[in-house]
Formats: structure tokens, C-alpha cells, sequence
């Protein structure tokens, strides 16, 4: 038997691995009982595998019992039966369902095909959803299962759900079972446990060593207590303890705890806590009254045939659709906003309610429901916040919904650039330093209070995430009522994962505003204010991690997230988050965004995905989650070490992605040997740009193909699906609908593309191989410099600052109204180089956006360069929004709109 200790905090790929591992015991055991193996391998492997099984239900103690007896015994075909059975029923998921699967003498299911087919495909009968409950003791480890039996006497036919009870004995293995196991959806800590655990967890303590042990019991468990709310906020905690609970229970310590309970003299109380405490997450108010508005008899005399059905199942003609559908998506259906349903526009009833659940769930103070998608969302934002005069400093390369939101309101964009990624032709995420530049040049101008907020990508279509609360605090420094905007659309599911949780805009305005209440917080404000002196340079302000006063912080934080492209809701369901002290000051104007903006006819079906994605996120985000990234590591190292695909292919990794000037930490990447989650935590924490490891770069220009031939390629011939694409690369983004049947899809047909490489370089002799070199050179070395912002024109800067960028996107873009304001340009041409060597200047006047790589390379009243020319000319792409291959240039004439600017 093996003597090394077993490290139970390895949690990088826990959850998949855990499966392979019970599947790589039982093909070992398999072995023993053929012959071909002894019975060394079985029992080393079974004891790699106890210590973390610790952390779950199943298979339960007396599965694993018997298994251990007769591997003893040397029963080969008793514990290959047995394996098999447990592996089988956790691959899939059988023992929540099958009572029988926690029986060691059971043989199983008569139908084992019933138990892998989804609930609406197999009958089932009345299904309790499942999840299990952590009980931190203090009892020795002989008693456990007898306490569990205690719990399970507890369940009454009535209970709306089910769990089973997993005991640990320690703060250290509470934490590590947290960690590892997503179905705990409650923890009961019973006071009295000690710290340590009796396993290796060298990973855990190398990132508590700075961490005092707690002194007593009661800080035991209070500080465990407050450790899990970080990892996973949507536990609910209950703490036994035989001490003084009525003054335990008004300690502000004590905020983390759901419910105390004193001793063990209520348990029926605690189980329906638990119970209670679930429902309340389970709940979805829209979605559970529209179930029971559907089932009602309704006449309806409003303007919506459709509802009800009757006009499409009585159809000879679109019959189709209804039988396509089903009858309930029809009797869901209904324009009204009385009879159990609510208004978008201004909700008082049960889409209020969901709205207030999703801030609860996503860490706001106000959630908005928008059923446009996230530009809405965005434009929203921007209307409700900034009026005409204001500044935003945006990202140039932000969708274009903030571009023609600030059109909208009329604010004054100040542009600023992320790094560029020129060889993959994108761009990175913009340095805190630009940030903290474009600010004090503001300050410079004495137009910082014309400053009104700070709009960010995060994360980026390709990945890169902000340290955001490193952003807001430094802005936060040096103006401390900016209003942040993060545009969080394609990373809304990050907020339930711990990982990626303290790069959300919530996240970090969580974070801030704990710190802004401890009083160390002054202190260090102070402490730095006497070293930067009375009047600091700009350079010494640039190259200082800038501490905010948290006296005079007003934290104002607003999130988008496209809750349809990372969470469970129909196409174009979005949210927007509110964290803003002074959102009663912008209420009212947010109320009008709402009604410039929202459908007075939004469809209901997309607000009950917005309350279902809720419900979903809160009891299964965090295993959900940890599989998509799971999923993408994997995806990860079979592209990148597969000695056929890599040929051809990669995935590009942080080191390539992030330049190391923004990677403090030294993390190179999640493949990198010896990794562990301490590494990511410490470069999630610490380093200026994290990438989200759910979203790969798979480069494809070294196989022959630009992203868009190697888009179409994977659609019309392989059935796979993705959208960003860009000279020489594709994005593949994992997310919590993905399946290791789909990862395992997506690399056979690479193998198969590859194969296909080397056929045609084989067959074609030297000329084919002298072709594939030149058009591999041609995707990856002969690529065009991406163009920054040049300058707004004068015409359209008349009330900006001297030194300082931001123009009046407005004027310019409604200048375009009038035709005799225009001209027209051709691209290539005599006129066109004229033009930028002599005069007069060619202004745009209107957005171009070519996709990929999907921002805009001119926006209205922007004066052309060289440079911007250069790269619409290199452009091989067939999509670009705003530009007419025929007409050319669409311009504003520089002597008309200064004209029309004195007028």
C-alpha cells in the first residue's frame, strides 16, 4: 500500500477527474478479476480515492464499506460488481433518484437506460429535486453515519425536496469539501471542531499562512462561516451552538449565519430551515405564475391572437408550429399585466419580486430585467447616467451599443486604447495606466468634473478580465463619484464561480465596500497621502497603486450581463445590475431609459428564462460552472499536446493573451506543469489582466485558414457552432451547457482536419507545400497594424479641452442626416490618397465596423488617417457595417459641417 499523503485541496479539474478516477478503479479491478492484474493496484488507487470521498454522500459509508471488505477478502467479482454500479450511478447521477443505489446488496435498476435519459424522456414518476447538506462536527468520526441516519428519520412525504448529510471534522476539510463538491446547498457548523484536518492540505495552508488560527471554538466556526460565504455565496449557514445564543445571534459577527440553533434541541426545526432556506432560492415568482396563469380558462379579447393556441391549432396551415412547439408555449402566452402577471415597464407584483431575487442572487442592490439583450442594457445605462456635456472614457473597441448610446445621450466620448494583439488582429483590454493618464490629463484641463464615468469591456469578447477593483479603487482616487460601467455580457456566469467572482463589477464592489468599513481602510489612506505629499506628480501618481479616501468614496457601480449567452435564458435575455448609493438620485431617469427603451409588449417567456437562469444559478451555478471551465482546460491540453493537432492548431494560452508587463504574478498558464488553484488564486488577485479560461483562441491561420473559412468549414460540414472569428483565429467559448461528449466531438474533428492537412501536403508534393507556407505566412506574418483612434475633427471639439480627446460624437452623427453635408469617397483610389496627403481632411460620418474584428475602426466627426485607410484596405473580410463597397467613404464635408457648427 502507498504511504503518500493524499492532498485533498487539489480542486483544478476535481469534478471530472473525480468520475475518471471511480472509471479507472474499476477498469483496475476489472483487471484483478481477469488475471491480468493483482490486487496491489486496486488497494492504492481505493486509498488515493477515500480521503476526498470523505467530502460526498455517494456512494455512502457502508457502499464504500463493503467495498473495502471485499477487496480485502479478495472478492475480485464482488467489488468489480460493486465499482460498477457506483461509477455507473455516479456518471449518472442514478442515486439521486433510486434509493436502491445506496443499498450495498442491491442489484440495481431493471432499466438502466431510464436512468441516463433526461426527465421529460423517461417516466420517472414524481421527482424531489436533490442536494446535500455539509454538517461541520464535533463528534468523533465513528459516529457519523449513525448521525446521519438521525437526519434521514427527519424526511416527511410533504418535503419538497431531499438531501443527504456529509460530516467532516475540521475548518480545513469543511473548506476543501466546499470546494469540491457542488451540491451542498447548506452547512451546518456544530461548535467545536478543530482547525487542522488530518489530511494533506498544503495548497489551502500556503494561502492562509499569514492567517492567524482561530482562538475559541465560537471564532471557529464564525470564521469558517464567513470563509465559505466568500467561496460560495449562495450557502446557506446555520450554526449549533451551546453557548450564550441569544448574544450570539445579535453579533454583527455573526452576519453570515442564517440561523442559530441552540445545541441540538430542534432538529425537526433545522431540517425544515434547510428545507426553507432552499425554497427560497426555488422560488421563481414570474415563471411559477405564469405556469398557473397558463392552466387557467382565459378569454382574451387583446391584441395578441396567438395566445392560447386556438388560432394555430385550428390552422390547416401553420398547425406545424403548435405541434413544433407544444400547447403551453401558446397558453403562456398573453399581452395582459393583471391575473396573476406583472409589467416589464413598471413591475409591482411577481416580476418585481424576481428582479429583487436576482440582485440578492447576483450581489446588487437593483436588478433590471431587459428582454432587447445587453445593447439595450447598455444604452440604457448610458441614457439614465450621462447628459449632454459629460464625459465618458470608453474603450474604443466596447460594442457598439455604448457608442450609440453616448450618441443617444449625448455625452463626449474620450476614446482610449486597449493593447493591441496585432498578430491575432485584436485587441487586449486597456491598461489602468491609459485610465489613470486620461483622468489626471482631465484634471489637468480642470474638466473633472465634466467626468461622469469610466466605461469597460470586462470580460472581453476574447477573454481578458479587469482587476476591477484595483480600477475602481485608483479611479475612485482620484475622482471619488465616478460611476463605473462594466459591461459584463459575455461573463455573467463568472459571478458563481470563486475564481472569476472578484473580477465581476459586484464582485469588487462587494470587496470595496467591506474594506471602506474597516478602519484600517483610513489608516492606509493616510498612511500613503503623507507619503505622496501636497502635490504629487503625475508620474509619481501613474506609477503609485493609488489608495481612495473611503471617507469620500461614493461607490456607484452598474453591471450588464447577457444572462442568454452564459446562464440558461432564451435569446436576448439580459440583466442590469445596480450597486450605486446614490441611485435615488438617477431613479427617475433610469424609469425613462426603462420606457425609451423596453417593448411595451415584451415577450413572457424571456422574462420567465431571466427568473428560471436566477433559480438555476443559485442551486447549481457553482458545479455548472466548474464544469465549463473544466471542460475548456480539457479541451486546452488535448489541442495543445496532441502531437497531430498541434501541427496545425493551438489554443492560446495567458502568456500569449496578456503581455507580462500585466501579469505581476508571473502566471504563465493554467497548462503550465505543477499548477494549482494557490497559482490561479494569486494571479486572479494580483495580476492586471486575468484571462477567463472558458474562452479559447484557437488559432487556425497556421492550418491554411482564416477564421472566417475555418468558422464555415466547422459549421457546414461538422455541426459545430461558434461566432467570433478573426484574420487567423476562431473562438471556441465552453459554457454550462457543454458536455465532455461535445469536447471529445470538437477534437475528433480536428484529428480529422489535420489528417486531412497532411493527406493533401502529402499528395501535392513540393508546389502544395510551397502553397500552404505562403498562405500560412500570408494569415499569420502579413497581418495589418491595428488602428487606434485618431482625433475627433475641430469642428466637432469646440467644447472640449485643449489637450484632452473627447469630441461631440452627436453633432457629427446627426450632421450625417443631411445630405448635402455628405460625400462619398472611394476607398482605393487617386482621391482618396490625395486627399490624406493634401486636403481637406476626410471626416467620418458614420460608424464602420468590420467583422471580425467586430468595433469600430471610424465613428462620426473621427478623422481619417493613414492609418485607418491602410487597414480598411487590407481588410479581407466580407462584413463591414457602414461602409458601401460602391459608394465608398460615406463623409462629412469639412466646409458644411463647420457651417452647420456656426449656425
Amino acid at each position: 500500500m502507498t504511504t503518500e499523503p493524499v492532498q485533498i485541496d487539489r480542486f483544478i479539474m476535481i469534478h471530472a477527474g473525480r468520475n475518471d478516477a471511480w472509471r479507472d478503479l474499476t477498469h483496475s479491478a476489472e483487471a484483478w478479476a481477469s488475471g491480468k492484474a493483482d490486487r496491489k493496484a486496486v488497494e492504492e488507487k481505493l486509498a488515493r480515492l477515500l480521503p476526498t470521498e470523505e467530502f460526498f454522500a455517494y456512494p455512502s459509508h457502508s457502499l464504500l464499506a463493503g467495498l473495502q471488505e471485499r477487496v480485502a477478502r479478495d472478492d475480485a467479482a464482488g467489488a468489480v460488481a460493486l465499482l460498477r454500479r457506483i461509477s455507473g450511478a455516479l456518471l449518472t447521477r442514478a442515486y439521486r433518484e433510486r434509493p436502491g443505489e445506496w443499498d450495498v446488496h442491491d442489484e440495481g435498476p431493471a432499466d438502466a437506460v431510464a436512468d441516463v435519459l433526461p426527465p421529460t424522456m423517461a417516466d420517472h414518476g414524481h421527482h424531489r429535486p436533490y442536494f446535500e447538506v455539509l454538517v461541520v462536527s464535533n463528534q468523533p468520526a465513528a459516529r457519523w453515519p449513525a448521525l446521519a441516519d438521525e437526519l434521514r428519520k427527519l424526511r416527511r412525504k410533504e418535503d419538497r425536496f431531499v438531501y443527504e448529510a456529509v460530516f467532516v471534522g475540521s475548518f480545513e476539510d469543511a473548506f476543501c469539501a466546499a470546494a469540491a463538491n457542488p451540491a451542498f446547498a447548506a452547512v451546518i457548523l456544530v461548535e467545536g471542531f478543530p482547525y487542522r484536518s488530518r489530511h494533506d492540505a498544503s495548497v489551502l495552508r500556503s494561502l492562509t499562512a499569514s492567517l492567524p488560527e482561530p482562538s475559541s471554538p465560537e471564532e471557529s466556526a464564525l470564521k469558517l462561516a464567513a470563509g465559505l460565504k466568500r467561496l460560495r455565496p449562495e450557502l446557506d449557514i446555520y450554526l449549533m451552538s451551546d453557548q450564550d445564543v441569544e448574544t450570539l445571534a445579535g453579533d454583527p459577527a455573526t452576519g453570515s449565519i442564517r440561523r442559530i440553533f441552540y445545541g441540538v434541541e430542534e432538529l425537526l426545526e433545522q431540517h425544515l430551515a434547510i428545507l426553507e432556506g432552499v425554497q427560497e432560492r426555488y422560488e421563481t415568482p414570474f415563471f411559477d405564475n405564469l405556469k398557473k396563469y397558463a392552466m387557467r380558462p382565459i378569454g382574451t379579447f387583446h391584441a395578441l391572437p396567438i395566445a392560447r393556441g386556438k388560432s394555430v391549432f385550428r390552422s390547416d396551415w401553420i398547425r406545424d408550429m403548435g405541434e413544433f412547439y407544444g400547447i403551453n408555449l401558446f397558453l403562456a402566452e398573453s399581452s395582459a399585466t393583471t391575473g396573476g402577471l406583472d409589467s416589464l415597464l413598471e413591475p409591482t407584483g411577481n416580476i418585481k419580486r424576481a428582479q429583487e431575487m436576482a440582485a440578492r442572487a447576483f450581489g446588487a442592490d437593483h436588478v433590471f430585467f431587459v428582454t432587447n439583450g445587453t445593447s439595450t442594457s447598455n444604452k440604457m445605462a448610458v441614457q439614465a447616467l450621462t447628459a449632454p456635456g459629460d464625459v465618458i472614457i470608453v474603450d474604443r473597441n466596447c460594442h457598439k451599443s455604448h457608442h450609440y448610446g453616448v450618441v443617444l445621450t449625448g455625452a463626449q466620448p474620450f476614446y482610449v486604447e486597449a493593447y493591441p494583439l496585432t498578430q491575432y488582429s485584436m485587441y487586449g483590454a486597456v491598461p489602468l495606466s491609459t485610465i489613470k493618464r486620461a483622468m489626471l490629463a482631465l484634471k489637468a484641463e480642470g474638466r473633472l468634473d465634466r467626468l461622469k464615468m469610466l466605461d469597460l469591456t470586462n470580460c472581453t469578447f476574447d477573454g481578458h478580465m479587469y482587476n476591477v477593483r484595483r480600477v475602481m479603487e485608483e479611479c475612485l482616487a482620484i475622482k471619488p463619484d465616478l460611476i463605473f460601467l462594466w459591461d459584463e455580457a459575455w461573463s455573467g456566469f463568472a459571478r458563481f464561480s470563486p475564481l472569476l467572482r472578484p473580477r465581476t463589477a459586484m464582485g469588487a464592489a462587494a470587496e470595496i465596500e467591506a474594506w471602506m468599513h474597516d478602519p484600517a481602510s483610513v489608516a492606509a489612506y493616510e498612511q500613503q497621502k503623507a507619503a505622496l505629499g501636497d502635490a504629487p506628480s503625475d508620474e509619481t501618481l501613474l506609477s503609485t497603486r493609488l489608495i481612495p479616501d473611503p471617507r469620500q468614496i461614493r461607490l456607484r457601480v452598474y453591471q450588464t450581463n447577457s444572462t442568454h449567452k452564459s446562464m440558461s435564458s432564451i435569446r436576448q435575455g439580459s440583466m442590469l445590475l445596480v450597486k450605486d448609493v446614490d441611485f435615488h438620485t438617477v431613479e427617475a431617469q433610469f424609469h425613462e431609459a426603462v420606457f425609451t427603451h423596453a417593448s411595451t409588449s415584451p415577450n413572457q417567456q424571456l422574462i420567465a428564462s431571466l427568473d428560471v437562469a436566477r433559480r438555476q444559478m443559485e442551486l447549481e451555478g457553482y458545479g455548472l460552472v466548474m464544469n465549463a471551465i473544466e471542460i475548456a482546460l480539457k479541451i486546452r491540453g488535448m489541442v495543445n499536446r496532441h502531437p497531430l493537432i498541434s501541427k496545425y492548431f493551438r489554443i492560446l494560452g495567458a502568456d500569449e493573451m496578456i503581455p507580462a508587463e500585466y501579469r505581476q504574478s508571473g502566471f504563465v498558464d493554467y497548462l503550465k506543469p505543477g499548477i494549482t488553484w494557490a497559482n490561479i488564486v494569486h494571479a486572479m488577485r494580483e495580476d492586471e489582466f486575468y484571462l477567463d479560461p472558458t474562452r479559447m483562441t484557437l488559432v487556425c491561420g497556421t492550418a491554411g485558414y482564416d477564421g472566417t473559412q475555418f468558422k464555415g468549414l466547422l459549421a457546414d460540414k461538422y455541426n459545430i457552432q461558434l461566432n467570433k472569428t478573426s484574420r487567423n483565429s476562431v473562438l471556441l467559448q465552453s459554457n454550462i451547457n457543454n458536455t465532455r461528449s461535445d469536447a471529445a466531438h470538437l477534437i475528433r474533428v480536428l484529428v480529422e482536419i489535420s489528417q486531412e492537412i497532411e493527406k493533401r501536403l502529402s499528395v501535392g508534393g513540393p508546389e502544395a507545400r510551397s502553397a500552404f507556407d505562403a498562405r500560412v505566412k500570408s494569415l499569420m506574418t502579413d497581418v495589418p497594424d491595428l488602428p487606434n483612434f485618431s482625433r475627433f475633427h475641430a469642428a466637432f471639439r469646440t467644447d472640449a479641452g485643449e489637450t484632452t480627446p473627447e469630441g461631440d460624437m452627436r453633432s457629427a452623427f446627426f450632421g450625417a442626416y443631411h445630405a448635402e453635408q455628405c460625400e462619398y469617397v472611394p476607398l482605393f483610389g487617386a482621391e482618396c490618397d490625395k486627399r490624406l496627403k493634401e486636403g481637406p481632411e476626410m471626416i467620418s460620418a458614420n460608424f464602420v465596423i468590420p467583422y471580425p474584428p467586430g468595433f469600430p475602426i471610424m465613428v462620426p466627426g473621427q478623422v481619417l488617417t493613414q492609418e485607418t485607410i491602410d487597414f480598411m484596405r487590407k481588410l479581407d473580410v466580407k462584413e463591414i457595417h457602414g461602409y458601401e463597397r460602391e459608394r465608398g467613404l460615406k463623409l462629412l464635408r469639412a466646409d458644411a459641417v463647420g457651417a452647420a457648427k456656426r449656425r
